[in-house]
């Protein structure tokens, strides 16, 4: 199924097909970043969300469909991507992280983290696992209220505006003193409003595939520099 790329990378798929990748939110952004990362030949993944498929995803979660709205996500998740290679390793965890449960997901071998959840508090949990065990982590910063893919940048955490998540983590990362670059996926766009928080369907999209090309660079680029 990975001729086409092969063609591309060569033998190189061999070594995109050992990492596994921790991915912590499947909606907008983590849906896509896990749907073309298996696509991309990314074998092992697990699979971290507690949430069910809600009719408000249809504009922009690739899972959601008319006949799986009540279903749970990590469930649907796992269906989906052994239909698109049956050879690959899921593990699933239908849980909301927390400082209490954070230890159970790293008790797996993980080469990459991706951070593509809602809640503050478990994001700055996995920056510092993360950092303690010397995981590479990329964080996704919010994409409601935006409208322009254009202004998406991957930077470290400490470059980024008009973001109020990024904002919190910015002081999180000067108030314990973090040195090492935290990659994030970001937008430099201005909210289109304020309060409610909106959102359409190519650029939580943009946002996951960004990330992605990320990963299989980063493990590429690492192949180059052994």
């Amino acid at each position: 199924m990975f001729t086409r790329e092969e063609w591309i990378i060569g033998d190189k798929l061999s070594l995109i097909k050992s990492k596994t990748v921790l991915i912590i939110g499947l909606g907008g952004v983590g849906g896509y970043v896990l749907e073309s990362l298996v696509r991309a030949g990314i074998s092992n993944v697990i699979i971290v969300d507690n949430d069910i498929v809600d009719i408000t995803n249809l504009n922009r979660q690739i899972i959601s469909l008319q006949d799986n709205i009540g279903n749970k996500k990590v469930l649907e998740w796992k269906k989906r991507v052994l239909n698109i290679n049956p050879n690959i390793n899921v593990i699933d965890y239908d849980m909301f992280v927390t400082d209490e449960n954070i230890d159970e997901l790293f008790k797996h071998k993980i080469d990459y983290v991706v951070d593509a959840c809602d809640t503050i508090n478990t994001k700055k949990a996995l920056i510092r696992k993360c950092i303690k065990n010397k995981i590479k982590i990329i964080t996704s910063m919010g994409t409601g209220n935006k409208l322009d893919p254009s202004k998406l940048t991957i930077t470290d955490i400490r470059k980024t505006s008009y973001d109020p998540i990024a904002k919190i983590l910015r002081k999180m990362i000067r108030d314990e003193r973090i040195n090492v670059k935290i990659p994030v996926v970001t937008s430099s766009e201005k909210p289109i409003i304020k309060g409610k928080v909106g959102s359409i369907s190519y650029v939580p999209a943009m946002a996951g595939l960004y990330i992605t090309s990320y990963i299989i660079n980063d493990i590429l680029r690492s192949e180059e520099n052994v």
